[in-house]
């Protein structure tokens, strides 16, 4: 059932109870009342005719307005031709009139109004009329229920007609942004509520568009980065095959070739680690690991590598943190952090490698700007705002590093740092049962 179905039904039901309650309460209190205003009218009928009760017209009278005689006689005893009302009389305290005081009472739906009478007295019965009143009063709550019933179905539908519009029109907004259209925007229009659904919707298209459009820079990076080592390993594969390359150039063509795979394997695995990072089956073998043993193993590789492009490599060494860690993917986390800060480091700037409460690396390359700090570790926002000014990788390095500090436990920040670079800094938690 559509919104304005629904509300159609809110408002019958609101004015089905609203009408039910007010017939009720209107009932009990006019049968109330009718039956309150008998009484008073017999009261009064029998003060009226204490003293001419022995009048035949009297009594002709009073059995014109259905009301029953009934006499008392001096010994108590009690005679009338209805025998109701003679019933209802001995129900009441009727023997109180024999010593010259009134009587009211009621038996059933009858009213008795005695009074004393010569040496005995008498009585007045009459049935409360309710039966009359109790039929116009359903007849006129059914009215009502009728008529506010169908108000409430047709202001139901206008309502919900009202509402239902720009909630229509949001959702045809957003069923064109699941058919791939991303130009489109809900006017913030309406209620307070209507607006904030419309500015949520129009908020979530700009983050799709803008996440589509690193998405697509990020293919397309990854796409550069493949490319360059394939074609080198195609190129001096086929000079192997057709005979170009012979003799003592066979060994540096292969070892050209097998660096290459070894730079593709690592971007092929970087990409399927970055992709399972939020999967339940991603494995982290964690374990209580001494930083400093792992940190200076990483040092010789990575002292070799600086110095071969020039670059003058630092390990500080400060103290030996023990941390909970998985040690196979707390390598690859220096190994990325290590990578990145060499890529973008010019030959004879430095490279640290520093171990203290924290393990961190810093760069003596450009660095970046200070609102580029915050958004380091997305995929390939970076690539995107330096790949015509500098060395810059597809970003694939940065966030599997921020995925991988993040699942073991610790934090991953970036800055500026001392070397004129970016700083990266990893904090990661204590053995579990030193914690707390």
């Amino acid at each position: 059932m559509n919104l304005a179905g629904r509300i159609a039904l809110l408002c019958l039901g609101v004015a089905f109870v609203a009408v039910a309650v007010a017939g009720f309460v209107s009932l009990r209190l006019v049968l109330s009342t009718s039956q309150q205003v008998s009484r008073e009218f017999l009261r009064s009928q029998a003060d009226v005719v204490a003293g001419q009760i022995s009048n035949n017209r009297v009594e002709q009278i009073l059995e014109g307005q259905d009301i029953a005689i009934v006499r008392i006689t001096a010994a108590g005893d009690v005679t009338g031709a209805d025998r109701a009302a003679v019933r209802a009389v001995r129900a009441v305290d009727y023997r109180e009139v024999l010593s010259g005081s009134p009587v009211s009472g009621v038996s059933g739906r009858l009213n008795v109004e005695a009074r004393p009478s010569g040496a005995g007295g008498f009585a007045l019965v009459q049935e409360t009329e309710t039966t009359g009143t109790y039929r116009k009063l359903v007849r006129n709550v059914l009215g009502a229920l009728g008529i506010g019933l169908a108000v409430a179905c047709l202001a139901g539908l206008a309502l919900g007609t009202f509402l239902a519009r720009p909630l229509r029109r949001v959702a045809s907004v957003a069923h064109a942004m699941s058919a791939g259209r991303r130009d489109l925007r809900v006017p913030v229009a309406g209620t307070h509520e209507l607006a904030e659904v419309s500015t949520a919707v129009n908020s979530l298209a700009d983050a799709l568009q803008r996440s589509e459009s690193r998405q697509r820079d990020f293919l397309l990076s990854v796409s550069h980065e493949l490319r360059t080592p394939l074609t080198a390993v195609t190129g001096f594969a086929e000079s192997l095959a057709d005979g170009v390359v012979s003799g003592a150039q066979v060994a540096p063509v292969g070892t050209v070739i097998l660096e290459e795979s070894r730079r593709l394997d690592r971007l092929v695995t970087d990409l399927l680690d970055l992709a399972r990072l939020g999967a339940d089956d991603f494995r982290l073998d964690m374990a209580t690991v001494s930083l400093e043993p792992v940190v200076r193993t990483a040092a010789e590789v990575w002292h070799a590598r600086c110095h071969a492009r020039g670059v003058n490599f630092s390990l500080e060494v400060s103290a030996s943190p023990v941390v909970q860690a998985d040690a196979r993917r707390l390598r690859q986390v220096i190994d990325g952090l290590m990578e990145n800060a060499l890529r973008v480091t010019p030959a004879g700037r430095p490279v640290v490698l520093a171990l203290s409460s924290v393990l961190e690396v810093r760069d003596g390359g450009p660095g970046l700007a200070a609102e580029d700090y915050a958004v380091a570790f997305d995929r390939g926002v970076l690539h995107a705002r330096y790949q015509d000014s500098r060395p810059v990788g597809t970003g694939v390095g940065l966030a599997l590093v921020h995925g991988l500090v993040t699942r073991m436990g610790g934090t991953i920040t970036a800055g500026p740092a001392a070397e004129g670079g970016a700083a990266f800094t990893v904090t990661l938690p204590p053995p579990a049962n030193t914690i707390g």
